[in-house]
């Protein structure tokens, strides 16, 4: 398992904060995302998702998934 932390502010997205771009990626495994603190959009097989402080959102394998602009906080994510 792999865990990534990231600290988004309103005009990020996750690409502009990874070496990586998670721009409509798919995974063969379920990928866990908790919300710590703020609110965090999603993009999950063209469906806008909204996870809150406390929060968790788990994208199905093979879901195309982005973290879109507009999300402010902290994200921990489970893959």
């Amino acid at each position: 398992m792999n865990l990534k932390v990231l600290q988004l502010n309103e005009s990020d997205s996750y690409e502009s904060r990874s070496h990586e771009s998670h721009s409509n990626v798919q995974h063969v495994y379920p990928e866990a995302m908790f919300v710590t603190d703020g609110r965090i959009n999603l993009l999950v097989d063209g469906q806008a998702v909204a996870v809150n402080a406390g929060g968790m959102y788990v994208v199905p394998p093979g879901m195309l998934h982005t973290v879109v602009p507009g999300s402010d906080g902290t994200l921990v994510i489970f893959e």
